[in-house]
């Protein structure tokens, strides 16, 4: 297995929702923008695979375990959008702008598309990947 902090290697799907993971809470640092697609895309499949059994089977059985692990992941999420804000040179407070309706995801989104900043910044050293 690849090491998952090795420099100038593509961070793969794996290694990146292994190193959300391992930093479940941490919100301090920066995350790449391959690291936090790449969890979002996970989170996604995840809770798309549950809401597809519960209502393909009727069991409020996977409705259910998609609700617990919705919530399981609530805190990372948090967190490695926080990280990326971070990359991107703002503060985590900037996640807020999501409880504006409609526009403020879309904010969301075009920030954390946005490109790192280059070198350290503030919030810590450019993340590898």
């Amino acid at each position: 297995m690849a090491n998952i902090n090795m420099p100038g290697a593509p961070l793969s799907f794996e290694n990146a929702v292994r190193r959300v993971l391992s930093n479940y809470a941490g919100f301090s640092g920066r995350a790449s923008r391959a690291e936090f697609w790449w969890f979002m895309l996970f989170t996604f499949i995840v809770s798309a695979v549950f809401g597809v059994l519960a209502v393909v089977t009727g069991l409020k059985f996977f409705a259910w375990i998609q609700n617990i692990i919705g919530l399981a992941l609530l805190i990372p999420s948090l967190a490695v959008g926080a990280r990326r804000l971070h990359d991107t040179g703002r503060a985590a407070g900037w996640l807020f702008i999501n409880l504006i309706p409609a526009v403020g995801f879309i904010i969301y989104v075009v920030f954390c598309a946005q490109p790192s900043q280059v070198g350290p910044n503030r919030f810590g050293e450019q993340p590898a990947n």
